[in-house]
C-alpha cells in the first residue's frame, strides 16, 4: 500500500527554500494539491529540514504553539497567504505577468520584521549580521519572506525560475541546467512521466 507522503518525506527540488515554500502544494498544474502544510506543526518540520531553525528553535516554536492552538492556526494561515503570493510573484518571472502590489507589501512587512532580528556579531574575527533566537510564532514566515526578497531582488544576477510542465506538478525550481532550459522538476518523476506519455501516444498513432 502506498503511503502519503508528508511534510516530512516530500522532494526538495526548488534550489532556494522561497520556491520549496511554495512546493508544499503536491500539485498546483491541472489539478491543486494536497497541500503539506496541515498545521503549524508541518510549518515547523519544514522549516527545520529546510535549516531555516535549528533544533533549539524548534523546540521552543512547538512548545509556544502548544501553548495557544489558537494563534498557531492563525500563524499557519498566515503562512499560506505567504505561500501563494510568493508563487504569483515568482509566476511573474515565468509569464512575464505584472506583480500585485498587495503582494509586493505583504512580502515587504515580513522581511523587514526579520531583518529587525538581527544582530552584528563578531564571528572568528569577523563582524557579520547574524539573527536572533526565534521567539514568536511568525519567525518562520518572517525568514521565508526575508529568503524570498533575497531571491526576487537577484534575478539580474541569478539563474532563472521555472515551472515544471508536468501537467499535474507545476513546482517552482531555478534552473541550474547547463543550457538553461530545464523542463521538469524532475527528470526522475514528471520528465519520466512525459516521455512515458508521448511514447504511448506515437504508439496510438
Amino acid at each position: 500500500m502506498n503511503m502519503q507522503k508528508t511534510i516530512n518525506d516530500i522532494s526538495l527540488l526548488g534550489g532556494h527554500p522561497a520556491l520549496d515554500f511554495v512546493n508544499t502544494v503536491d500539485s498546483r498544474g491541472v489539478r491543486w494539491g494536497p497541500d503539506f502544510l496541515n498545521s503549524y506543526d508541518d510549518l515547523v518540520a519544514w522549516a527545520r529540514r529546510l535549516d531555516l531553525i535549528d533544533n533549539w528553535e524548534r523546540d521552543i516554536l512547538l512548545f509556544k504553539a502548544g501553548k495557544s492552538a489558537s494563534a498557531a492556526a492563525d500563524e499557519l494561515g498566515r503562512a499560506k497567504k505567504l505561500r501563494e503570493a510568493l508563487c504569483r510573484m515568482f509566476l511573474s518571472e515565468v509569464d512575464e505577468s505584472p506583480i500585485s502590489q498587495d503582494d509586493l507589501d505583504l512580502v515587504a512587512d515580513m522581511a523587514r520584521r526579520s531583518l529587525s532580528q538581527q544582530t552584528l556579531s563578531r564571528v572568528a574575527g569577523n563582524i557579520e549580521w547574524r539573527r536572533a533566537d526565534a521567539k514568536d510564532l511568525d519567525t518562520i514566515c518572517n525568514r521565508v519572506a526575508q529568503s524570498a526578497a533575497e531571491l526576487l531582488t537577484s534575478q539580474d544576477e541569478r539563474r532563472p525560475v521555472r515551472a515544471c510542465q508536468g501537467p499535474n506538478c507545476g513546482w517552482l525550481f531555478l534552473d541550474q541546467s547547463r543550457g538553461g532550459h530545464r523542463r521538469w522538476c524532475s527528470d526522475k518523476t514528471c520528465g519520466s512521466h512525459a516521455r512515458v506519455r508521448k511514447f504511448r501516444a506515437v504508439q496510438a498513432d
